[in-house]
């Protein structure tokens, strides 16, 4: 059984680090070469669409980490595991503080009423996104680590 956890742990966090890094250095600077609003459009409906369901991807991925390390305890890279929820705890901590804000304002968004700041607001939110998915993707290498 604890394998299973192992291992549907890993695979849920692996998910979520590869749409956080696709979103990272693939969607939005795609969505930032396309002519006229149209990037800014797509990055108001990632907002609302990513927003609802990150949220759940991250607790998730969160709460399977601990009892992981909960349910391993003695076992060998038990505290990789440790680690890579303190990771993860960051990483929600920071989007709760830093992240959510701005994507909850982004989401309120139209073409008609952006706000004057919001290209310092976009590129703010991709700073902190940048740093978030270092935090993820060491979560993630620590889990895959502690499974093998």
């Amino acid at each position: 059984m604890l394998t299973a956890l192992e291992v549907f742990t890993t695979v849920v966090v692996g998910l979520m680090v590869g749409v956080e890094f696709s979103v990272a250095f693939v969607i939005n600077p795609i969505l930032g070469g396309l002519p006229g609003d149209n990037g800014l459009r797509g990055r108001i409906h990632g907002a609302r669409m990513l927003g609802a369901v990150m949220p759940f991807w991250y607790i998730g991925s969160l709460v399977l980490s601990v009892v992981w390390a909960i349910a391993g305890w003695h076992h060998q890279g038990a505290g990789l595991v440790v680690v890579a929820a303190a990771l993860l705890v960051l990483s929600v901590i920071m989007s709760l503080l830093l992240l959510v804000p701005i994507n909850n304002r982004t989401k309120a968004w139209t073409t008609d009423s952006l706000p004057e700041d919001w290209r310092e607001q976009m590129g703010r939110w991709d700073r902190f996104h940048y740093v978030r998915v270092g935090i993820i993707v060491g979560a993630f290498a620590l889990l895959a680590t502690a499974l093998a």
